[in-house]
């Protein structure tokens, strides 16, 4: 039966209408799905174990991004040799912005030290910001006859291949910057790895090593009791934990420079929006007096930076280590 026309058209009227507020739903929906990031806990991936001087900054960054976007940023330690454990779990989480990595100089260590690294943090990860960066230091122990790097210097420039520098396991960035130190300052000295800090410092007491290069939280209990001082620092300007103990550059060795860094990335393809929206809250978090003061204690100078500045770093750390491993003779693994 045909319906009179005042029927059928108001028939035709509901249905647009009803057609319009499901579209209209549809796109509520979408807004609510696209919304203002983060809408729920975001994850970030370290690749080091917890109670170490990078998980704890990372912390302390984390709880005031928690805090300033309104969702819990947690901490997920993964750690494993050339970051690779973390890497991976980092990229298996997804491209939306709910699963964020920490990378570091040691990222950049690692892309010429192994010969088969499973990811390019160059090209499956993209940076947000710098989170922190802190220098090496050079210390010798308070009996030491060497008060200073000069001492240390001229003692094994008079008596090549006689001095001892102790530092962490070959590799890592303070038995680099070793290397790096020896080249520069043209000295024949020999370098001795060790397990842990703790292990440095006792040689350092015995008179095995004569030189010890490591991080300031790492040694900041020799420092504190006396048994070990500071000599050098390894940034181009003196560190805000060590003001008084000047670099080594103005110690005698024109252009040496090891800052260790921390950054923050998402895995590639991560929304422009979500970093952008991460990159404006560290720049906000990292100046809070607070946070500075509390990093500080650790050696750490919280910092944000660009994407592009942080891009810059990593790839500087790469080419810088790189040439540092070949000179060494270090093997790939």
């Amino acid at each position: 039966m045909k319906l009179p026309k005042s029927h059928a058209a108001a028939t035709r009227r509901r249905a647009l209408t009803a057609l319009a507020l499901m579209v209209t739903g549809l796109a509520a929906g979408r807004g609510r799905a696209q919304g203002k990031f983060p809408d729920r806990p975001v994850r970030v991936i370290l690749p080091f174990s917890a109670g170490g001087v990078a998980d704890i900054s990372t912390r302390l960054v984390a709880e005031a991004l928690s805090n300033k976007l309104g969702q819990n940023f947690v901490i997920e330690n993964n750690p494993g040799a050339g970051g690779i454990a973390a890497a991976r779990a980092a990229l298996a989480g997804g491209k939306d912005g709910y699963t964020l990595a920490l990378l570091t100089n040691g990222t950049a260590i690692s892309v010429p030290l192994f010969n088969h690294l499973p990811f390019d943090p160059l090209k499956d990860f993209v940076p947000i910001s710098l989170i922190g960066s802190f220098e090496t230091v050079f210390v010798t122990a308070s009996s030491s006859p060497y008060r200073t790097l000069h001492d240390f210097l001229n003692a094994a420039r008079e008596k090549p291949g006689t001095l001892n520098i102790g530092t962490v396991n070959v590799g890592s960035t303070q038995n680099l910057s070793a290397e790096l130190f020896k080249s520069m300052a043209g000295i024949d000295a020999i370098i001795v790895p060790f397990r842990s800090t703790p292990e440095v410092l006792v040689a350092l007491l015995r008179g095995d090593v004569q030189l010890g290069i490591d991080f300031y939280a790492a040694l900041k209990a020799g420092l504190d009791n006396g048994q070990a001082r500071a000599v050098a620092t390894g940034g181009a300007k003196r560190s805000l934990a060590l003001p008084n103990v000047p670099t080594v550059q103005e110690a005698g060795v024109p252009g040496f420079e090891v800052v260790a860094w921390n950054g923050l990335y998402a895995p590639a393809g991560t929304p422009q929006t979500v970093i952008d929206a991460v990159n404006a809250a560290l720049h906000a978090v990292v100046a809070d007096p607070e946070l500075k003061r509390r990093a500080l204690a650790l050696g750490i100078a919280v910092q944000a930076s660009t994407p592009a500045d942080l891009d810059a770093r990593m790839r500087s750390d790469i080419a810088k280590w790189g040439a540092v491993i070949a000179r060494a003779h270090i093997p790939r693994q």
